[in-house]
């Protein structure tokens, strides 16, 4: 494994020296060429440079001469994630080979061309796959029920077998800390258990990790990131998800505490890490059993 923040120093002045103004062409990846000069931006840019670094290391995700497959939805986050990793490679940070992946679902109105000609544009490996998951989504899913849940089963389970034809040993998601906090809320509140999203997980099969480098990042920040680098953003209502979804009205509650203390969302996130098993109820977690000496 690699330890990725070591030699912290020189890293950054590589950043920096990246990140002049008017660099040669080849200063930067081709996806930055255009990439706005302004002190905001950079600073955005190393942030989330740091956060991803921070949580490959953390999690001890990285191991040298592997491939992973980056999946591409066309949203924000997963175009972020593919440009925090690509600019990580350029720079000597990622020894890992990364290939971009694409599974069209066959959502209706699905812009088919968007993801290829983005990929090819910018000399990105990649691999788009076509399957008709939402047929069977909207065939097996009761009227005004919500789609995402089985779309995301069979989503996963594509993803995994392209994973082990490409030869790559890890499939990388672009969640980030909304998400993870998200569904903490959503697992106590109609799950009854505490759980969220992992920042890696080993499949059940066991022989693929599922990681997520954005886990640490704000979506505000990517959100920024992804406006400031013009991507061709593709929505995600294409398959018509509901409106009122559970997660739309947790996204809002904990939106609202954020605007009434600001920085919870960062204290629940560091929560996550920081658990006490003596202090709740799981006799799996912690023996109850043993007396004080």
């Amino acid at each position: 494994m690699v330890d990725l923040i070591a030699a912290q120093d020189a890293d950054e002045a590589l950043m920096d020296e990246a990140d002049a103004e008017a660099p040669p062409p080849d200063a930067c990846h081709p996806l930055f060429a255009d990439a706005p000069g302004s002190v905001s931006f950079k600073k955005l840019r190393k942030r989330l440079l740091r956060e991803v670094r921070e949580t490959l290391n953390t999690y001890t995700m990285v191991e040298p001469g592997t491939r992973w497959l980056v999946c591409l939805s066309g949203g924000k986050d997963s175009y972020t994630l593919l440009a925090v990793l690509l600019d990580l490679k350029w720079r000597g940070l990622l020894p890992v080979e990364l290939l971009a992946c694409n599974l069209d679902q066959a959502q209706p109105n699905f812009p088919q061309h968007v993801l290829p000609e983005f990929l090819a544009r910018f000399g990105i490996a990649h691999r788009i796959e076509r399957r008709d998951t939402y047929s069977i989504v909207t065939a097996k899913v009761p009227a005004r029920q919500t789609y995402c849940a089985l779309c995301s089963r069979l989503r996963r389970g594509h993803l995994y077998r392209i994973a082990r034809e490409e030869g790559c040993t890890a499939v990388v998601l672009g969640h980030h800390r909304e998400d993870s906090l998200e569904t903490l809320m959503m697992n106590m509140l109609h799950g009854a258990r505490l759980s969220a999203m992992p920042a890696k997980l080993t499949n059940d099969e066991g022989d693929l990790q599922v990681l997520r480098p954005l886990i640490q990042s704000a979506e505000a920040d990517i959100a920024k990131f992804a406006a400031a680098l013009a991507f061709p953003i593709i929505p995600c209502d294409l398959c018509g998800s509901q409106d009122g979804l559970e997660r739309a009205r947790v996204k809002a509650m904990l939106e609202e505490w954020e605007r009434a203390r600001p920085g919870t969302k960062q204290t629940m996130l560091r929560a996550l890490g920081n658990v006490r098993p003596s202090h709740l109820l799981d006799p799996s977690l912690y023996d109850f059993s043993v007396k004080p000496d």
